[in-house]
């Protein structure tokens, strides 16, 4: 009765608007009051005050996490009835689910920050960023000039600079700043894109991670803005773009306007510089599906701009053509093959054609057969080969994997994982051309500059992102300006290939990245991450931090798992609708080679992955709870039956499939996380990871989640919700967020691994 009194008039206030502040209600009263609130009150689901309806949430000190109240749901699917245990948690609108987000992350906050050794290890990360030299990305060449995006130390996020030189030691002068612009470290550069003249400068800002881009228009000479202002043209749904006209005095840009059925949808526009954005012209896109994503380029020779049309994420792709005229023309079809158009320097277009060929072929259409010639009755320029032409993810968002010069195609080859270059003259055959010499790299941002000349990025497990020129004429590959020292010592890694053979035979590349003293004697620790979907590779990357595992001979590794594109669109396709369940095959089987191989064992095996990857994550956990000690998933997806509700959702209806199809709804419940969850089950330690913002990944999928598994679970271990304000799905983030989530990640998986921080 005492503790009735107490708590009454603070229930009372959860009522006036102060939900979040008691929820965590361990920081008001004791653990006693807390697991009578638990005993008492959570039983029933609910407190009534004031005719309205509370959760009351038991938490703070105890290890246990806060109760999640079950007001089950039952849909039909076909005739089959599905349970829904906490869809209320799918409304971030409501206070009841704002609260119990509060009181999940502060007891996740709680746990993590009693970790022993955390402390050390966020000073031993902020130590390899302040030692970490500048590191340049998005390089392009326009107009004589060169733009890049650099990050640094002293910045929450990244500028966008001009480099005088990319020889020697070049200078670099910022032009947008969006640190200056928002000191508060949240507002980021989508993209941008330089007029061909490099007198102006196009750039998209959002805020908080959530992508919704706002374009601004920069004087290069200045670095002032000139006033121009759209707001809508970029979503991290379908992304965003803008190309100039030759003559830099407007350009196409992609506006998000709201649709028939309410969510926004892509279209394009036309803009004269300083002009009201108001009276831009509408151009194309009123015809194209909902979900379409479009990417836009212009020749450097002509008036002609193109139209890239992605079907959802993962989906076919549809081109058009507008001619000086203003006339669009489509020249190929969702389910035509070509994947990307890039123009050339005499009037003609370059396709990457999957046509009876699934890892690539290349054809030539001349601009004045647009319309006339279908480009699967065109001869192959180059044909298939052993390697992939890349094609997903990369060419999709703007970055040219075929770039014709004076007299050569340069092309970039997906070769397992790892990637490179090719070099052919203008009739397809094969030069000899050394580009990439660094065993198991990943090449970017290929762009042409004097000649025949090329300039990329490269980079690899041991070596930092850094730009490298190549000289057609010498065949001679040499450094450039834009390198990035690495801020630690890998001379003592090493770097090895194996392959994991998955249930139906299937061989699945994987790469181990490990100190040399390691040897196979069944106890390393191991932190496994996978992807596979979409397409995309999972490419080798630098990153310094994880000089945190291998220094302390903990064995990284990364899968090229079936979904990605690393053998071409047949991989890819082998991952995705009613074969999904072939991605999680594969990163089982992959894990299982480490315990066969005699690399670790179980108690000593986490795993880490992020949105498809965090699908990933889910479905391990649950189909094989026994294989990892530990789990980290960050934005994933959970609940496959519901993402499509979701605005975000619906664009990946191409890649997953849709419930309302029979046999799509079979395979995704078969698999879907949040549904496979098990009572009574021993579930690893698991952290989710999300962001308030994520315009890709609701977040109600984390949240979901991590309430089905803690009621669960008859383990004691941890499960966790990390949720971040002022972030999204990753990009945009601050600096300090990726410093504290990697500090979070790595201190949980240490402590589970039984690693000494």
């Amino acid at each position: 009765q005492k503790l009735r009194i107490l708590l009454e008039p603070r229930i009372k206030e959860l009522g006036n608007g102060m939900l979040s502040r008691y929820l965590a209600a361990a920081s008001a009263v004791n653990c006693a009051v807390g697991r009578f609130i638990a005993k008492h009150i959570i039983a029933t689901g609910s407190v009534v005050v004031g005719g309205c309806v509370f959760w009351v949430f038991a938490a703070a000190s105890c290890a246990a996490p806060p109760q999640s109240p079950v007001l089950p749901v039952t849909d039909h699917y076909h005739g089959i009835p599905v349970v829904d245990r906490y869809r209320w948690l799918e409304d971030a609108t409501l206070p009841e689910v704002a609260a119990w987000s509060a009181a999940q992350n502060a007891h996740a906050r709680r746990i993590l920050d009693a970790l022993p050794g955390a402390d050390k290890v966020r000073r031993e990360v902020r130590g390899i960023v302040a030692q970490q030299a500048a590191r340049y990305e998005g390089l392009q060449c326009v107009g004589g000039k060169r733009f890049c995006l650099r990050s640094d130390a002293e910045h929450q996020q990244p500028l966008l600079v001009s480099v005088d030189e990319m020889l020697g030691t070049a200078e670099q002068r910022a032009i947008v700043d969006p640190n200056a612009l928002d000191p508060s470290g949240h507002t980021t550069i989508d993209w941008y894109r330089p007029s061909p003249d490099g007198q102006w400068i196009a750039v998209s800002l959002s805020e908080g991670g959530s992508e919704l881009g706002t374009l601004h228009l920069y004087d290069v000479a200045t670095g002032k803005p000139i006033g121009d202002t759209i707001r809508n043209v970029n979503s991290g749904t379908a992304g965003g773009s803008l190309a100039w006209t030759r003559d830099s005095r407007g350009f196409y840009y992609t506006l998000h306007v709201p649709g028939t059925d309410g969510p926004l949808v892509q279209r394009v526009h036309y803009h004269a510089l300083r002009s009201d954005p108001a009276e831009d012209r509408y151009e194309m896109g009123n015809d194209l599906p909902a979900i379409a994503e479009i990417q836009l380029t212009v020749a450097d020779t002509n008036e002609h701009v193109l139209a890239t049309v992605q079907f959802g994420d993962g989906g076919q792709f549809a081109h058009y053509l507008r001619r000086p005229d203003g006339e669009w023309t489509q020249f190929s079809e969702f389910g035509d093959g070509i994947v990307q158009a890039v123009f050339g320097r005499e009037d003609q277009l370059y396709l990457v054609s999957l046509h009876d060929a699934p890892r690539g072929k290349l054809l030539e259409l001349s601009l004045d057969q647009v319309g006339i010639v279908a480009p699967r009755d065109l001869l192959p320029l180059i044909g298939e080969s052993d390697e992939t032409i890349v094609t997903a993810g990369k060419a999709f968002w703007g970055e040219h994997t075929v770039v014709p010069t004076e007299r050569h195609l340069y092309v970039m080859y997906q070769q397992g994982g790892p990637s490179t270059i090719r070099a052919f003259d203008k009739r397809g055959n094969p030069l000899q051309a050394e580009l990439v010499t660094e065993p198991i790299a990943h090449v970017f941002d290929l762009s042409a500059t004097d000649g025949d000349d090329l300039v990329f990025g490269i980079t690899s497990y041991l070596s930092p992102p850094h730009y490298v020129e190549y000289h057609a004429r010498d065949n001679a590959v040499v450094e450039t300006a834009l390198r990035t020292p690495a801020a630690i010592d890998t001379s003592a890694w090493r770097v090895e290939r194996e392959l994991a053979r998955s249930p139906d035979g299937t061989l699945v590349p994987m790469t181990l990245v490990m100190h040399k003293d390691v040897v196979r004697d069944g106890s390393n620790p191991c932190v496994v991450t996978g992807y596979g979907g979409y397409g995309i590779s999972n490419e080798p990357e630098f990153h310094a931090s994880r000089a945190l595992w291998i220094d302390r001979r903990v064995i990284y590794v990364v899968t090229n798992l079936r979904g990605g594109g690393e053998f071409g669109e047949a991989w890819h396709a082998a991952g995705m609708l009613t074969h999904k369940q072939n991605v999680f095959d594969d990163f089982s089987a992959c894990v299982r080679h480490l315990i066969d191989r005699n690399y670790t064992r179980p108690n000593r095996i986490g795993i880490i992955g992020g949105s498809n990857g965090g699908l990933l994550m889910g479905a391990t956990l649950t189909q094989h709870p026994e294989l990892v000690k530990a789990v980290v998933s960050y934005v994933g997806i959970y609940d496959m039956l519901r993402v499509e509700l979701s605005e975000n959702g619906k664009f990946n209806v191409t890649e997953f499939g849709s419930v309302t199809d029979p046999q799509l709804f079979t395979a995704l419940y078969a698999y879907s996380p949040y549904h496979q969850v098990v009572d009574g089950v021993s579930y690893p330690a698991t952290l989710f990871i999300t962001g308030e913002n994520d315009p890709r990944v609701d977040p109600m999928q984390s949240r979901k989640m991590t309430a089905r598994l803690q009621a669960a679970t008859a383990n004691t271990v941890p499960i966790l919700l990390r949720t971040s304000a002022n972030a999204g799905h990753g990009g945009g983030n601050s600096l300090d967020e990726h410093i504290e989530q990697t500090v979070d990640n790595a201190v949980f998986l240490m402590e589970q691994l039984g690693v000494s921080p």
